[in-house]
């Protein structure tokens, strides 16, 4: 759904060690709120660590633990838009322990704090819907 989704939906038709990342992209998907463990998959997918990274940043154009912050940061903005949860409790919900980090990693992503995100992301929503 992000940025890179076109380009990941399109990974197993792609060949080489494509579909095995595309396994790893599934995995992350599934399991984006536990601490990733790149050596684990790496050796779940029969990949070196290093060899596993440098595949994965080649399909995806981003790191592991970028996607994982990626998948973890739209995610949280889901739960607090749609949930109406507040920062803090989406940021550990998703996988943050400091909520400071987590605003932090938040503004850097969206360009501003998730406060005023998701506050926007209402205005936004209730115009649409006025309109």
């Amino acid at each position: 759904m992000g940025e890179q989704g076109a380009r990941l939906r399109h990974l197993p038709m792609l060949g080489g060690n494509s579909h095995v990342i595309a396994r790893a992209v599934e995995r992350l998907r599934q399991d984006f709120d536990r601490p990733l463990r790149i050596d684990s998959i790496a050796k779940d997918l029969g990949m070196s660590s290093s060899g596993f990274h440098h595949h994965f940043k080649a399909i995806t154009d981003m790191s592991p633990h970028q996607y994982q912050k990626q998948l973890r940061l739209q995610e949280a903005r889901r739960l607090m838009f749609g949930e109406h949860l507040d920062a803090a409790s989406a940021g550990f919900k998703v996988g943050y322990d400091d909520p400071s980090h987590f605003s932090r990693d938040y503004k850097r992503h969206f360009g501003q704090s998730p406060i005023k995100d998701v506050d926007q992301l209402r205005q936004s929503a209730t115009a649409a819907a006025d309109a």
